[in-house]
């Protein structure tokens, strides 16, 4: 079995700080270090691609650029590398959206992935014209799957649900591949909607007991559909050629958070809806800037400042590459990861961490073309 791993295309800002906001607060100052420029974007997903990093996610929400205008963008200075977008069903109709997405797959040679984002947040989903609640959203992003999968096959759609209506509704074009499409969420709705629609499950960056928790759960459900999934993970990484290095990295970081800009982003996140966002805050805290190693290498000092995925993997590239190795024995087949910034630390991970799971037989670089024969060179008569 070969790893899959995915890098991160900050087009809300990068730094060599941590970038915070999310889930509903704004991108800090930090944000505005490297602007998210589509030449200095399009430098990382080609880094990416050159590591072997399959995808790349890109946010969504008001504190980032759009997804996916960006990607489009960025996707002509790239070759290989895939886009996992991520977009939020209630922002646009199922048949516009399958219709995107096909035209993506066409323009891009095949390169799309799309990352299922319901919202939250209602505050924030209210800006774009969304007045419904969380679960309600839920249930549309059911509806809207089921749209879009079935679009996707051919088929020609009439659906008249609770929140979302098509008549007639027909591609002229299917998309080749269809797009997979990834998914996460920690309530019970989410966990319906996933056993249903989804490919590949999403969990952010918990203590493994707890993933490997929920990973049963999704199992469970998915087997009442006849369906099997698979399983992914969003981390943050500081992985150095020394573990002491790595924490002095951490520290670092942790040091350049502005108490104020931490109680800010602590207050915001704490009304949050998700009950995901609800499970990151409980790893630190809200604030406290001890215990943060909640795990072995597993550091919540990125939830400070940042909503979503808030944890990392800190320490040597052995140490990082042996965690990666717990939760793949968990059933986690696929990593989203990133780091501060996010060029130079696709380079700590992708020639530090890669090439020991490689050796290992975890991993194998998804672009390498195999060896030549070697030409037969007759002897001088």
């Amino acid at each position: 079995m070969s790893l899959t791993f995915h890098w991160f295309l900050p087009t809300n800002g990068d730094s060599r700080h941590v970038v915070g906001g999310g889930h509903g607060t704004p991108a800090t100052a930090s944000g505005r270090d490297r602007p998210p420029t589509v030449a200095y974007l399009s430098q990382i997903a080609k880094a990416a691609e050159d590591l072997g990093f399959v995808g790349a996610l890109t946010p969504t929400g008001a504190w980032c650029e759009d997804a996916w205008l960006t990607t489009a963008m960025v996707s002509q200075h790239t070759e290989r590398l895939k886009f996992l977008v991520a977009f939020r069903p209630g922002f646009v109709s199922p048949t516009l959206a399958a219709q995107m997405a096909s035209t993506f797959q066409r323009q891009s040679g095949g390169r799309l992935l799309l990352n299922v984002v319901t919202g939250g947040e209602s505050h924030e989903q209210r800006a774009y014209g969304d007045f419904l609640d969380k679960d309600d959203r839920y249930r549309r992003t059911g509806e809207f799957l089921e749209i879009v999968r079935a679009l996707w096959e051919g088929k020609t759609v009439d659906l008249h649900g609770e929140h979302l209506q098509v008549a007639d509704a027909k591609l002229a074009r299917v998309p080749d591949p269809i797009p997979e499409v990834y998914f996460g969420g920690s309530s019970p709705v989410a966990g319906e909607i996933a056993a249903k629609y989804v490919d590949t499950y999403l969990t952010w960056g918990e203590p493994p007991a707890q993933v490997a928790e929920k990973i049963a759960w999704i199992r469970g459900l998915a087997a009442k559909e006849g369906r099997t999934l698979r399983f992914g993970i969003r981390l943050h990484v500081i992985t150095r050629d020394t573990s002491e290095d790595a924490w002095a990295e951490a520290n670092r970081l942790l040091d350049g958070f502005d108490p104020q800009t931490v109680q800010s982003v602590q207050a915001g996140l704490a009304r949050s809806e998700s009950e995901g966002q609800q499970r990151m805050l409980a790893l630190h805290g809200g604030g406290n800037r001890d215990g943060l190693e909640i795990h072995p290498n597993l550091w919540a000092g990125i939830g400070l400042v940042r909503g979503g995925a808030g944890t990392a993997l800190v320490g040597s590239h052995e140490e990082v590459a042996e965690r990666i190795k717990e939760y793949a024995a968990l059933g986690i087949e696929e990593f989203v990861l990133s780091g501060y910034p996010h060029l130079e630390e696709a380079y700590w991970f992708g020639e530090g961490v890669l090439p020991r799971l490689a050796a290992q037989g975890l991993w194998q670089h998804p672009f390498a073309q195999p060896a030549a024969p070697s030409a037969q060179v007759p002897f001088a008569s």
